[in-house]
């Protein structure tokens, strides 16, 4: 499996190397969206305020998660949400199978959701005959091609404007072709309308879910989410157990940082807070509201206080903009629902870093990601954590697959590498055999002759105290 999944991962991101037009839309794309989040962070001592107070509200729910999960499910069920609890997306998805079933719903609308593109959510209910439509419109449009998202934000950022013109035309009935954007906007919302109306149910995900309310948040921009959730009369929200926060006080701080760092907006079109189905007297909203809340290796990682950083995560998606790795082969190259750095980092702690062993090492640990990060979680520092946990089964470690990824292959390799590096004589020698002889070696050893091909002289074997007392003429203490 880990041999296999590595080659997929090696084999994904060559061939999304080669696409000039993958590549020159992504560029354009990252490009925007590194200005737009620039000129809304001018001072970077306020970035930085910012950064900290978002740090300690995620920190702070974090520590106090399993307190804070019960009073908001006490709270949603006093303001009349059903709550149900998965360990893992089988269990979620039979759960909203039977909430569906229940009341005889064929048809679904969905908000943006990464917690229901974890679950294969779309996939499953088709399969039992219920039709699950996306609402948010890039995930619409991947929808037409059967694609999953390629960002976490903007889920079609791999497409550009010719190539949803063309797909527009070919999958909509009675499309003409046309480029302009806001017609192209008007044909996908002329679908969406009809299906709200008539759809027997709506789904969305949860940006926050604040405690002391049971109050769900939901940020959004184009007015699809406050559709599917309150003009179907049954309303199923989707969160990991992670998004909790202690109050509502909270949620201000990480709504600004959320959005300029998303999309660099200083505030969202729309942002939704949702404590319960329809009133009595209310006229519009669901007349039940049904929250699933899934585990899915999560308290795993909450048990170990280095790992549980990466449940700070407020799905932004800046690491990814700023990700040489990522903006050069986009998000489909990682075969997984959490692409670029920060699903460098979940997806292995989800499905075992043996399995997952391609994406921890599909990282130069530049850092770029750390820095951007507006809740400052440790990226690179936990893909090193994981990179060892890959190959050692350390006592006490609850890591997924911990030990699972190491092969005898490169055991040796390792052993033989620190041998020539304890050794400066014997360094030399093979560093001048590689640079000369380096480029001849057969198609079996890409990664010499990778090496090589940048390589003109060997780098210089570290020289001992000794050596360079001599060379500098004076002496340490």
């Amino acid at each position: 499996m880990h041999a296999e999944t590595e080659i997929l991962f090696r084999d994904s991101a060559s061939k999304a190397l080669l696409d000039p037009q993958l590549r020159a839309n992504f560029r354009r794309a990252m490009d925007g969206l590194i200005t737009k989040r620039r000129n809304q962070f001018p001072d970077p001592r306020d970035l930085q305020d910012l950064r900290n107070l978002s740090t300690a509200i995620r920190s702070r729910s974090l520590l106090s998660l399993p307190e804070l999960l019960e009073q908001f499910e006490a709270n949603c069920t006093k303001n009349g949400i059903q709550v149900h609890w998965a360990e893992t997306c089988d269990q979620a998805n039979e759960l909203i199978l039977g909430i569906l079933r229940s009341k005889n719903a064929k048809t679904l609308v969905k908000g943006k959701s990464m917690v229901s593109e974890e679950m294969h959510l779309n996939a499953f209910l088709e399969s039992k005959g219920i039709e699950a439509l996306e609402s948010d419109l890039g995930e619409y449009i991947i929808q037409l091609d059967g694609e999953t998202p390629s960002h976490i934000i903007m889920p079609a950022i791999h497409k550009n404007k010719d190539q949803i013109a063309r797909q527009f035309s070919q999958k909509i009935k009675d499309a003409k072709y046309t480029e302009d954007v806001d017609e192209l906007t008007a044909m996908a919302r002329k679908v969406l309308r009809e299906k709200f109306l008539h759809a027997d149910a709506g789904l969305s995900g949860v940006n926050f879910a604040v405690a002391e309310t049971g109050t769900l948040c939901l940020v959004e921009n184009e007015g699809n989410g406050r559709m599917s959730t309150h003009v179907p009369p049954l309303h199923i929200a989707v969160m990991g157990l992670e998004k909790v926060v202690a109050c509502l006080e909270d949620v201000a701080p990480l709504y600004a940082i959320l959005t300029r760092s998303a999309t660099g907006q200083a505030v969202s079109t729309y942002f939704n807070l949702i404590s319960g189905p329809r009133g009595t007297d209310e006229k519009d909203g669901p007349r039940e509201v049904h929250l699933v809340i899934l585990d899915n290796g999560r308290s795993r990682m909450y048990a170990d206080p280095q790992l549980r950083a990466t449940l700070r995560c407020i799905r932004c998606g800046a690491c990814m903009n700023h990700c040489p790795v990522y903006t050069r082969i986009g998000g489909h190259a990682y075969e997984a629902t959490y692409p670029g750095p920060i699903g460098k980092i979940l997806t292995p702690q989800m499905e075992g870093v043996g399995v997952r062993h391609d994406l921890i090492h599909g990282s130069s640990l530049c850092g770029a990601c750390a820095e951007v990060c507006p809740v400052e979680i440790p990226i690179p520092e936990i893909l090193v954590r994981l990179r060892r946990e890959a190959t050692h089964e350390d006592v006490g470690s609850n890591v997924l697959g911990r030990g699972t990824g190491r092969t005898a292959t490169e055991d040796w390799a390792w052993r033989l590498w620190a041998g020539v590096l304890k050794r400066p004589a014997l360094y030399r020698v093979a560093a001048w055999f590689a640079t000369r002889f380096g480029k001849a070696l057969p198609a079996g050893a890409p990664l010499i002759k990778n090496w090589t091909r940048t390589r003109s002289k060997p780098v210089p074997a570290r020289r001992s105290l000794s050596e360079r007392m001599r060379a500098e003429g004076g002496s340490h203490d």
